[in-house]
């Protein structure tokens, strides 16, 4: 039986310069478990616009069911101004208010929620009180609850971040956003430390931690498994971290081993660094190729 997961929160375009590439993190893990075969949906609101209707008819493409996807006659389609003039220091403006500022609960997608195995979320989409709200009320089903806390300053806040946090199973987490934590919740300076301190304080199934070109790891149960990555030539590192999580929400619902999950997941996100955009098209040989570099 295949696994049903979904996906809540941003959808948006990321306006470049020269061009507009769609985006938003929650979207792109979506995209990624859509090639991986796995059977999911998104939770998101576009605007009744001319952005809006390109954002559905790309996703479409994809494969993936647009039936959680609110129209918004009052709000624009999200966007993302970047600035990447100097690349050392791209800048970002998320653009507010957005439709997926304001995602409103329904029967259908607390039943879509029920019948899953797996919600994702993060916490931009909480920056809101209507998308906030819906949310929190689907925090509330029994279902694996996965938080990819994707934090995009200065959208979030200590009040919300444990509140979010009390809600998880898994936490999905970089570097950085392990330091950002470590401040707020004065965690040790050494990592598997500071994931043993975090696990004990949320009581967490498991955290998966990101760490870019070095690879990744997971703590689970007092124990702590790396992954040293694979090495590829960048081209951009746009989606590679949304790609890593749908390789590893695929993996984990499979109940692959944390050795079998880790590896797929790093050649998954190594592999879409080598493309340009966040949600290129590749097939599972494409995968196997990263494995045997």
């Amino acid at each position: 039986m295949d696994n049903k997961v979904i996906c809540f929160g941003e959808m948006l375009w990321d306006i470049f310069p020269k061009e507009s590439i769609a985006g938003g993190a929650p979207m792109n893990v979506a995209l990624h478990l859509v090639h991986l075969g796995v059977d999911v949906k998104m939770i998101s609101s576009v605007g009744e616009d001319k952005l809006g209707k390109k954002l559905l008819a790309f996703v479409k493409k994809y494969g993936l069911p647009d039936e959680l996807i609110q129209i918004n006659e009052e709000f624009p389609t999200g966007t993302v101004k970047v600035d990447d003039g100097d690349k050392e220091n791209i800048n970002y403006e998320i653009v507010k208010p957005a439709a997926w500022d304001h995602i409103k609960w329904s029967e259908d997608m607390d039943k879509s929620v029920r019948n899953a195995d797996a919600f994702i979320f993060g916490t931009l989409a909480a920056r809101n009180e209507v998308s906030k709200a819906t949310l929190e009320k689907l925090l509330e089903i029994p279902v694996l609850k996965i938080f990819d806390i994707n934090l995009r300053p200065p959208f979030y806040s200590a009040d919300l971040l444990d509140n979010l946090l009390r809600r998880a199973d898994i936490l999905k987490i970089n570097e950085e956003e392990l330091t950002l934590l470590a401040d707020f919740y004065d965690l040790p300076s050494k990592m598997e430390a500071a994931l043993e301190k975090l696990s004990e304080l949320f009581e967490f199934d498991l955290i998966c931690i990101t760490l870019g070109s070095k690879g990744a790891a997971i703590y689970q149960e007092g124990e702590i498994i790396n992954h040293p990555g694979y090495p590829v030539a960048v081209k951009d590192t746009v989606g590679a971290g949304d790609a890593f999580l749908a390789g590893f929400v695929s993996k984990y619902l499979s109940k692959e081993s944390p050795e079998k999950i880790l590896d797929f997941a790093c050649a998954l996100g190594a592999l879409v660094a080598t493309f340009s955009g966040g949600t290129p098209q590749y097939n599972e040989e494409d995968i196997l190729r990263i494995k045997n570099l």
